[in-house]
């Protein structure tokens, strides 16, 4: 898990709170994409910590959290009966036929 925060001091102070309950806890500068300006960047807070508490921090410093999981959504699209769909072999004719 990890947890976002505008303030390098707040993501700081999550941390240090996450290492004191026991968890391992990492500060890291966040780098959005299509953001230029360096100091805009927010920090992460990268930890091991179950998930509500680092919601409560992130709560209490107006973060936000970012799950780091992949989705466990299928990467093909499937039809109900759960098979690929099939795709073309060539071009759809549409004007004349092959000959």
């Amino acid at each position: 898990m990890r947890g976002i925060f505008f303030d390098e001091e707040h993501a700081r102070s999550a941390a240090l709170a996450l290492v004191r309950g026991g968890y391992e806890a990492e500060v890291v500068r966040e780098r959005l994409a299509g953001e230029d300006d360096d100091e805009d960047h927010p920090w992460a807070v990268l930890t091991d910590a179950p998930e509500i508490q680092l919601d409560m921090l992130v709560e209490m410093y107006d973060g936000w959290l970012d799950d780091d999981e992949p989705d466990d959504a299928p990467a093909v699209p499937a039809t109900k009966a759960g098979f690929a769909l099939p795709l073309p072999d060539q071009p759809k004719r549409v004007k004349r036929p092959e000959v």
